[in-house]
């Protein structure tokens, strides 16, 4: 064998595990996106149970608090607002809002004591209470999945993989004023 020979072998050899290493950090930065796509998705499962929840929650509280329009109204507005809004971002944002509208809402039923009283009401709120904490582990997780995508595709020599196949960082699931951060009161 002569030398240009081993030069060429070597070369090859280079080149061959340079390739499967672009395939492997490809795969993997593919896997983290679908993942991070997965957990909008659960999110997405959950908000849409909340959205649906409302309008009963709502119903329940017109029949005893008919003259609260403004409260109620607020609501819809929110869950319209929330219903339409498109991606991480704005979800956030327009759920923040629900949240606010959600416990003014809740407020306002603390001042019928039928109304707080009544098993629709009672059964609304509970449903709505385990809804919010299934919603707060599906924005955990996906921001957990954003956050790993997040730091692989920022992370040489992975960005350089990332770079070339155009994987764009993902939006964090966040709640812009702190008084949105938290969920509505439910009482019983």
């Amino acid at each position: 064998m002569g030398p240009l020979l081993i030069a060429v072998i070597v070369m090859g050899a280079i080149l061959l595990i340079a390739l499967l290493w672009g395939i492997g950090v490809y795969n993997r930065l593919q896997q983290l996106r679908i993942r991070s796509q997965g957990a909008w998705s659960d999110i997405d499962v959950q908000l849409k149970r909340r959205h649906d929840l409302i309008p009963n929650l709502v119903e329940t509280v017109k029949g005893y608090a008919s003259h609260e329009r403004e409260a109620l109204e607020a609501v819809m507005k929110a869950r319209s607002a929330a219903v339409s809004a498109q991606g991480p971002a704005a979800a956030g944002a327009a759920e923040g809002l629900l949240t606010g509208a959600l416990g003014r809402l809740l407020a306002v039923a603390e001042a019928y004591p039928d109304l707080k009283a009544n098993a629709n009401f009672l059964e609304l709120q509970r449903e709505l209470a385990a809804t919010e904490n299934s919603i707060g582990f599906s924005r955990q997780n996906y921001n957990r999945a954003v956050g790993d995508y997040n730091e692989q595709i920022a992370m040489f020599p992975a960005s350089v993989i990332a770079g070339m196949f155009n994987f764009e960082a993902g939006s964090f699931f966040e709640v812009a004023a702190p008084a949105e951060r938290e969920a509505p009161k439910v009482k019983f």
